[in-house]
């Protein structure tokens, strides 16, 4: 994906084969860049997404939020953009995933369920006239998150793909929220699918598991440092190019250049 810079020309020639996108103008016989961020063309539509934005939800993303407020049949939730997002109480399993319809006792449960402060990860359901967005938790693979930690980055930097649940092989498990939340955790031994997404997994983690955690929440700060665009694969390339350096080390400007530096030639490596 390439990249402009502001008030940068695009394709000063044959223009009028393009069509302005947001965050793009016609100047002189010149297509030109309104903001600074990437460049994504779609057929003739030319857009440039800002680098530092807010996010602008879309149907099918996978989102990593906080709760923020308990409300009458319903959660507030953080995903980073203008509005806060909502959660249905009608549009999330119940514990040990039974399919009824949600009863009074369901709503006044609902703080055992989620409080405020827990972090979830869910599906963008849709998308209001406003910009707010609305989530579900239907599948077992969403739901209340556990222990790990969180790296909020640019929603601009999280490549869209078929799945944001990755199980890498350094032992440590990430979701890419397409909302630029990102959740990092140990890999868990067995998938608790009869927990309906409810319970979180508090067994002490091991300091080799928390090692690889906090390297690799290191290494995808300095991806972001170096404005790079973060997958599964330019993450895993970016730890195994850490190991030779400490983890506290790779905060350090000449490391973490070293480092991309070298991941991102493995990645131009693998597309030639």
């Amino acid at each position: 994906m390439a990249g402009a810079a502001k008030e940068t020309s695009l394709w000063p020639l044959r223009c009028w084969w393009f069509a302005e996108g947001h965050g793009t103008y016609m100047g002189e016989e010149k297509l030109i860049a309104s903001v600074a961020g990437s460049v994504e063309r779609v057929n003739k539509l030319i857009c440039v997404k800002a680098l530092k934005t807010r996010y602008n939800g879309e149907v099918g993303d996978i989102v990593v939020g906080r709760i923020t407020e308990v409300q009458q049949k319903r959660w507030k939730v953080e995903t980073n953009s203008r509005l806060d997002s909502v959660l249905l109480l009608s549009s999330m399993n119940l514990p040990g995933g039974e399919l009824r319809r949600r009863s009074a006792e369901d709503e006044l449960a609902m703080r055992g369920f989620l409080q405020e402060g827990d972090l979830i990860s869910a599906e963008v359901q849709a998308v209001f006239s406003d910009g707010a967005v609305s989530l579900h938790t239907r599948s077992l693979k969403y739901g209340k998150l556990g222990q790990g930690v969180l790296v909020q980055v640019s929603p601009s930097l999280v490549k869209r793909q078929k799945t944001h649940f990755h199980d890498l092989p350094c032992g440590a498990s990430v979701i890419l929220g397409n909302n630029g939340f990102i959740w990092i955790y140990p890999t868990p031994e067995h998938k608790e699918e009869d927990a309906g997404g409810f319970t979180a997994n508090l067994e002490p983690v091991s300091l080799a598991d928390r090692e690889v955690i906090s390297r690799l929440r290191n290494c995808i700060v300095s991806l972001v440092t170096q404005r790079m665009m973060l997958y599964d694969t330019s993450i895993l390339y970016c730890y195994e190019a850490s190991l030779p350096h400490q983890i506290k080390d790779l905060l350090k400007p000449e490391i973490m250049e070293e480092v991309v530096m070298e991941t991102r030639q493995r990645l131009l490596e693998q597309e030639g």
